[in-house]
């Protein structure tokens, strides 16, 4: 695996809620902060108070290597109750010079919906880059590590993913 190759990871979860109610959830951009071991809060910004395309949003985070940081988000992707997508920047210029331009991201997020008999399926990925982030300043020191570093890191996204889609299926059925 290559950062230049713009690394992956996606996770799958089967819900027994309808698409609508699953829809709901995902699109309640306060709800990963609740379930995730990385993002602490967000907030909608510019009056936005919902997804829109060209909405932005900040978010708060925390790894125990970086400590903590900042981010803008837009919603690069919008289809009702099919998907819903933005990307991450580095707003702040925390890992290089700062930017709000999602061709820049430091990363780019999806969830995608499709029914699936009478419940939904939901699966969430993240495409690293191509901005620059905690794993560019990982790799310019280590670059002779880069497999390494781009493994662990998708690990990581991994779990949170995890993490997030269980707790939102759990979140669904409980009050479907």
């Amino acid at each position: 695996m290559r950062f230049a190759d713009g690394p992956s990871v996606h996770c799958d979860v089967r819900i027994e809620a309808d698409v609508p109610q699953v829809w709901e959830l995902v699109t309640d951009i306060r709800l990963p902060a609740r379930l995730s071991p990385e993002l602490q809060r967000v907030a909608w910004l510019d009056g936005a108070d919902r997804p829109l395309v060209g909405a932005r949003f900040e978010g708060y985070n925390h790894h125990p290597q970086l400590g903590d940081w900042r981010t803008v988000s837009q919603v690069v992707e919008l289809d009702e109750q099919r998907v819903f997508a933005w990307a991450v920047t580095d707003a702040d210029g925390r890992y290089g010079e700062p930017t709000l331009d999602p061709a820049q991201s430091m990363a780019s997020w999806k969830y995608e919906l499709r029914a699936e008999g009478e419940g939904t399926r939901l699966r969430q990925s993240v495409l690293i880059g191509p901005g620059r982030s905690g794993v560019t300043l990982a790799l310019d020191r280590w670059p002779d590590r880069e497999e390494e570093i781009l493994a662990f890191r998708m690990k990581e996204l991994r779990a949170g993913m995890e993490a997030t889609l269980h707790g939102i299926k759990t979140l669904a059925e409980e009050s479907g």
